[in-house]
């Protein structure tokens, strides 16, 4: 009845607020007894969800359910299914949230996410409960529980599209504004509004289609891919992937197969294309999870490497390896949006809200024009009510002036800068998937930049190899070289210790590989041109090639591989030379790990200043070793257990790889540095190298201070420690930069966390990075207060792409993925110019927002003094103010190019601030003056006549029922208004230091100009006495034309001087803060000013015993990547 009583005005505000729908048709109960849940996320956002509580009814599978002795509906006893049926209903409470579905687990009371293993699973149960399959009855089960393994999106009808356009609150009241308009005849304007919204409403629905089935055609092959599925009953038969469901064991038999869901390998190894999550198409080598005894969850066992062992849905599997066992097998770890697939799926049709506290500003602008509408509405009505004015008149007047003091176009017009912008980075080669973000951009003063490919060259050049024989350093072996490298243990680790593989005739692999191998100038066997029906490869082989070294090997061949981590930082290989019976195991990976699995007489004395002498100098190094396996000839290599096998190694030297600056690296540097933008290093590399390469690069600068954190986790009974050790010596205390590696800021993120916001407000080099750490470290940094830029090429880089303000990603095929900006660059000039084009935006968003309320507060006072004689601006006064001056103004006023140099400081980046704020109020005051003036200066002219006061709609000279009487009033008031609103423009669109000079943007300077002289508004000066322009004016003296003329050249003198001079003073406003000791709140300041006042930061060569740990701090795994770079 309310829905029917409000004329649908309920259920639309139910619509926008689903919390007041809930509080007022529900009653509030348990969770257990809830048939709807409101939802809010925990973010600062705060949006809330209805959703309706749905049951599963598992009776309709008409299945011997529950026979199990304990009554269990799944074998996995550890199942959230067993612990969400209602007996003897069989039947399980649901809800779907953003593609998720979720039970009611009884036994917790909370709903339980499904769609995956549990994670309490261990390697040995995962082995035993899903080895050989499930049941058949228990896929029907998990298939009607967890839903299908698909991820389905759907092309969203255009009907309800534009529903959902047309409902939003700008429109509805832009509907409302228009209603009232062309009820008073106001004809032309509201036809051009109507027009340009449904221009703009279609062009937005087609955008939505056309990116909801571009989506839609992306995913679909996902759902309908054939795998072999083996069940306990039934054995192995193919099926569409759209049936599997998490605990289900299929085959890899060798075939090219985009994986459908994510899922455990347990036997066999894969190689695999990770390009989709990492955008890298580079082979990575996945093994099977170990059968060991543990009662370790499986990711616990396996550390942060459990993802060597999970195939990603989406990802491709390139070849397969099998064992004696038969074909490789995987488990089904998650389906449909549960994936990795469906994670990034997700994230694309639920982003998360950005510029939310910009738009919020805008609609706490219009409560504020609001407030103001509505003493215009009191007004309006004493004064129509005084004069005897029927009702209806009362009321349309009064509405009028309400409409007169909201511009509804405030929101859209934040906008209209990133608009212009985003067409201008196109022409600079840098694409923007995600163009809200380009005003955040003009509030970045922070960026992270990744170090190989984006602060140097792309490829690492091998400089030199520094073999090592009877514990000491031999002669180095520089590249290129005209002599080959001579075989020996240092030619077989280079030529064998790799994961490259051929794909079409060409060998592909980590870059770093492929140097190294190039290096030996051996050749590689296409290995996947002889695959047995099982799936098993033939043994990768390497072979001299012609401008190798004589060998006396006719080859080796690649038996087995111990795959690269980054938690790891080595990898090794099980090989053996052709025609011998002998295995041999080739290790490398960064030398301080390397050297630890190596017999100490073997590692030179001098090995640390020799690593030390080459990373010093921005030197990329890479220790090998090897060691001579014993093992019988009927062994299976593939069984072999890693830390048997990587013990007691020889070691065989240092290899040097050159990784040189780019040469625009450090322009860009010192010109974000003189910005006042502060720039940070996370790589995955080495310490001591990025420590180096920051210095070259100018971020340590010259006479600065490098303390270097080296945190440890609790050993024992000793607790957690930190200790602070000064690597340079030369600099002042108060100027210095902290580095640490990624294992030290794990123990710091776990068991320092309250040492971490004074870290970062002076850390510089972070090393050693995992892709996760990455994320979480450009999270913290938010935390502080920073607006995070994030630069980067490599696939480590995806999950700090994305949860930075602005990704920038410098690798084309990851822009789609995972970073809203793509340069095709490949450089790091494209931040400068992002930053520039970002603050040029949000300036010029700003002036179209503040010349928008200025607009509408200008024609809202001389309407309101109209008003007073009950008269008002005829339709077409109206119309050249609306469409001619205020729409062409907005549509230009953004054009203005970015400054070429960047500031030394951000513009403002909340429109609810002091000088914005200052500038509208001023303004209005002038206009109110200004207008005020002219309205009583006219009465006191001898030629004045007062004409007979009727209200706006009665005996009208012009068409509409809208237009007024001529009257010397509105002759003197429309003139200062209209051009008023010109004048604003003007002092509005501002240049320097953000934006270029008015009179470079030719459109809006020539449009001023016109309007400025405007044959129009030149009519009402004219000396011959007739009323002109659509006859709404009369005639009068030229003296008062003057008049005229002298107050708004007074107004645009003063407008002028208050905005430049006093309101946009860099000096001035400091000085305010000053005088009135006003402080900085964000973080990042606080903790600055606060370091500066404490003698005892920064601590140099201390140590600090940490208590216990913080809680762990959860890092989405769906980005990780084992690359180091």
């Amino acid at each position: 009845a309310g829905y029917i009583l409000s004329c649908g005005a309920l259920l639309l505000l139910f619509y926008w607020k689903p919390e007041w729908d809930v509080w007022a048709n529900c009653i509030c109960c348990s969770l257990e007894e809830a048939d709807v849940v409101l939802l809010r996320t925990t973010d600062e956002f705060q949006r809330y969800t209805r959703k309706k509580v749905t049951w599963i009814d598992l009776s309709t599978l008409a299945l011997p359910v529950g026979s199990n002795s304990d009554g269990r509906l799944v074998a996995d006893k550890d199942s959230v299914i067993n612990r969400a049926v209602m007996k003897p209903q069989l039947k399980i409470r649901c809800i779907q949230v953003q593609k998720i579905r979720y039970i009611w687990d009884f036994s917790v009371k909370e709903f339980k996410k499904v769609g995956s293993l549990e994670d309490s699973n261990t390697c040995q149960s995962i082995h035993h409960k899903f080895g050989a399959g499930l049941t058949r009855e228990e896929q029907k089960i998990r298939q009607l529980v967890c839903g299908p393994n698909a991820i389905k999106v759907e092309i969203r009808p255009i009907w309800k599209l534009l529903f959902k356009e047309i409902l939003n609150p700008f429109y509805v009241f832009q509907a409302f504004t228009l209603t009232l308009w062309l009820s008073q005849g106001y004809i032309e304007y509201s036809m051009a509004i109507i027009i340009l919204s449904i221009i703009s409403v279609g062009l937005t629905v087609y955008d939505l289609r056309q990116q909801s089935t571009k989506l839609h055609d992306l995913v679909e092959e996902h759902n309908k891919v054939q795998v072999t599925v083996c069940t306990k009953s039934e054995g192995c038969k193919e099926l569409e992937s759209c049936y599997l469901v998490p605990g289900d064991m299929f085959l890899l038999d060798g075939k090219k197969l985009s994986l459908p869901c994510d899922a455990i390998l347990i036997d066999g190894t894969c190689i695999v294309n990770e390009g989709m999550l990492t955008g890298e198409s580079v082979p990575v080598t996945k093994t099977p999870l170990p059968l060991v005894e543990s009662l370790m969850p499986w990711k616990t066992h396996s550390m942060e490497d459990y993802r060597r062992h999970v195939l990603f849905c989406g990802t491709e599997v390139i070849q397969t390896k099998a064992t004696g066992k038969g074909p490789a097998r995987a488990i089904v770890l998650q389906t449909g949006f549960n994936t990795a697939k469906g994670d990034l799926v997700r994230s694309i049709l639920y982003p998360k809200p950005v510029n939310f506290k910009l738009y919020r500003d805008a609609f706490k602008f219009i409560v504020g024009l609001s407030v103001i509408g509505v003493f215009g509405l009191i007004y309006t009505v004493c004064v129509f009510v005084s004069h005897g004015k029927p009702v209806a008149d009362v009321v349309t007047m009064a509405l009028l002036l309400l409409t007169a003091a909201v511009p509804p176009a405030i929101p859209a017009a934040l906008t209209t800068g990133t608009v212009y912008a985003q067409r201008r980075l196109k022409k600079k080669k840098i694409f923007c998937i995600s163009p809200q973000r380009i005003n955040i951009c003009g509030q970045i003063n922070l960026v992270c930049f990744d170090k190989t490919g984006t602060l140097t060259e792309d490829g690492l050049d091998l400089w030199g190899i520094i073999p090592s024989e009877g514990s000491r350093f031999q002669k180095i072996h520089k590249f290129p070289s005209s002599t080959p490298l001579p075989w020996g243990p240092v030619c077989g680790a280079m030529a064998s210790c790799h994961s490259l593989v051929v794909l079409d005739k060409k060998i592909q692999g980590d870059p770093l590989d492929l140097k190294m191998f190039e290096g030996t100038h051996w050749e590689i066997e296409d290995c996947s041109t002889a695959q047995d029906g099982a799936g098993a490869l033939n043994i990768c082989v390497v072979r001299p090639g012609m401008k190798a070294s004589s060998a006396p090997v006719e080859g080796i061949a690649i038996l087995h591989q111990f795959p690269f981590s980054s938690g790891l930082q080595r990898m090794s290989v099980v090989s053996q030379k052709i025609g011998e019976e002998q295995y041999d195991l080739y290790m490398k990976g960064a030398p301080e790990i390397v050297s630890s699995f190596c017999r100490q007489d073997t590692v030179p004395v001098n090995f640390l200043k020799e690593l030390k002498t080459y990373t010093s100098q921005g030197f990329r190094v890479i220790a090998l070793a090897h060691k001579v396996l014993n093992l019988g000839k009927d062994v299976d290599v593939n069984s072999l257990e890693r830390e048997e096998a990587e013990s007691e190694l020889v070691f065989l030297g240092l290899l040097v790889m050159e990784n040189r600056l780019k040469q625009e690296t450090k322009p860009v540097l010192r010109e974000l540095a003189a910005a006042r933008i502060r720039s940070v290093m996370v790589t995955g590399d080495n310490l001591q190298t990025a420590v180096t390469v920051a210095r070259n690069a100018g971020m340590i600068h010259t006479g600065s201070k490098v303390i270097l954190i080296e945190a440890k986790e609790p050993e024992g009974s000793a607790p957690a420690s930190i200790a602070w050790r000064l690597i340079t010596l030369e600099g002042e205390t108060y100027n210095y930069h902290f580095a640490m590696n990624g294992k030290s800021y794990q123990v710091i993120i776990k068991y320092f966390y309250n040492l971490l916001p004074k870290i970062l407000v002076n850390a510089t080099v972070f090393a050693r990075m995992s892709p996760g750490q990455k994320s979480s470290l450009v999270e913290e940094f938010q935390k502080l207060d920073y607006y995070v830029g994030m630069c980067g090429d490599g696939a480590n880089d995806c999950g700090a792409l994305k949860m930075a303000h602005a990704g920038i990603s410098l690798s084309e095929q990851e822009a789609s993925v995972a970073s809203p900006f793509t340069s095709q660059i490949p450089n790091i000039q494209c931040v400068p110019e992002l930053i520039r084009e970002g603050r040029a935006a949000l300036v010029a968003s700003f002036a179209v927002v503040k010349y928008l309320t200025l607009y509408g507060l200008i024609q809202f006072v001389g309407t309101a003094l109209l008003f007073w004689q009950l008269q008002i601006f005829g339709n077409h006064q109206y119309l050249i103010q609306d469409v001619i001056i205020t729409l062409l103004v907005c549509l230009t006023m953004s054009l203005t190019e970015a400054y070429p140099k960047l500031a030394p400081y951000r513009p403002p980046g909340q429109l609810i601030s002091p000088p914005l704020l200052l500038s509208i109020i001023l303004n209005v005051c002038f206009t109110i003056a200004m207008q005020t003036c002219g309205f009583l200066l006219v009465k006191q002219q001898p030629w004045y006549v007062a004409l007979a006061s009727q209200s706006p709609g009665e005996n009208a000279t012009s068409s509409g029922p809208q237009s007024t009487v001529l009257s010397y009033e509105d002759t003197t008031l429309w003139p200062l208004s209209s051009i008023n609103c010109i004048i604003v423009a003007f002092v509005f669109s501002k240049g320097k230091p953000f934006r270029k000079p008015i009179y470079t943007n030719c459109d809006v300077s020539q449009l001023l100009k016109s309007l400025g002289t405007d044959a129009n508004l030149s009519k009402a000066f004219k000396l011959n006495c007739c009323s002109c322009l659509f006859q709404q004016f009369l005639c009068t003296p030229v003296i008062w034309r003057v008049y005229v003329l002298l107050m708004l050249l007074v107004t645009f003198c003063v407008s002028l001087f208050t905005e430049d001079v006093i309101l946009q003073n860099k000096h001035l406003w400091l000085l305010i803060k000053a005088l009135f000791g006003y402080q900085s709140n964000s973080q990042y300041r606080k903790w600055q000013r606060m370091l500066q006042s404490d003698p005892s930061w920064p601590p140099l060569n201390a140590k600090d015993i940490g208590a216990k740990s913080t809680d762990e701090i959860y890092i989405n795994p769906t980005y990780e990547n084992s690359d180091e770079e």
